[in-house]
């Protein structure tokens, strides 16, 4: 029998706890190890080279959507599982063009994960039936894809300062949870405001809550 090596992804401490005891109980799957957000997820992944991670979309540093694709991108065996509370169409899409497999809602019964977690390890793509009927309805209406987001011209690491921004970081904190210099930090967030035709903090804030980067 084939063990199924997964990488829990959450920045919630007691969830991934749950997730670990409830995955523990099956003979086919064995947890491999935990991250707290986007960037140590990054590094996990390509250090322990899970079979399948099991990713949540909002986190602290970097969200799973742009951690998925660095991990696709470094790691193509690898599945990546999302695993949310957020129910709308838009995180569904972004996760899939990022490269992910999956897509399970929290309020999932245990069984419904565990048939997730089987089936993209297997090379199939699993979508929960909370989310079916809104995908559904987009695919008849004519997709989902948009006009090309000026967002995607950032990189990986401009992401995570905008980010940190987003989330009220000064520049100083940005540089010390980097490891950067302030006079780096200062770059990328120079060229994401200019990447992104933004003004000032405030239109960085709007922008960042419309993406879904962080909540209003």
């Amino acid at each position: 029998m084939s063990v199924i090596r997964v990488l829990i992804v959450d920045d919630h401490g007691i969830i991934r706890a749950g997730l670990r005891s409830l995955l523990n109980q099956y003979e086919d799957i064995q947890v491999v190890g935990e991250a707290a957000d986007g960037w140590e997820a990054i590094e996990l992944a390509t250090r322990l080279r899970p079979d399948v991670v099991l990713m949540d979309i909002a986190m602290p540093r970097l969200r799973g959507i742009e951690a998925t694709a660095e991990i696709r991108q470094r790691l193509p065996e690898t599945h990546v599982l999302a695993l949310t509370v957020h129910d709308r169409k838009e995180y569904f899409f972004a996760i899939l063009k990022a490269g992910g497999s999956g897509y399970v809602l929290k309020e999932s019964e245990p069984e419904e994960l565990l048939a997730a977690i089987r089936a993209v390890y297997q090379g199939d793509v699993y979508l929960s039936p909370g989310i079916a009927r809104s995908v559904f309805s987009a695919y008849l209406n004519g997709g989902d894809e948009e006009a090309a987001d000026r967002y995607e011209s950032l990189t990986l690491r401009e992401r995570e300062v905008f980010q940190l921004v987003a989330e009220g970081r000064t520049t100083r904190e940005i540089a010390e949870i980097l490891h950067l210099s302030v006079k780096t930090v200062e770059k990328h967030r120079s060229s994401v405001m200019r990447k992104l035709r933004l003004q000032n903090l405030a239109d960085l804030m709007k922008y960042a809550i419309r993406k879904g980067i962080v909540q209003a």
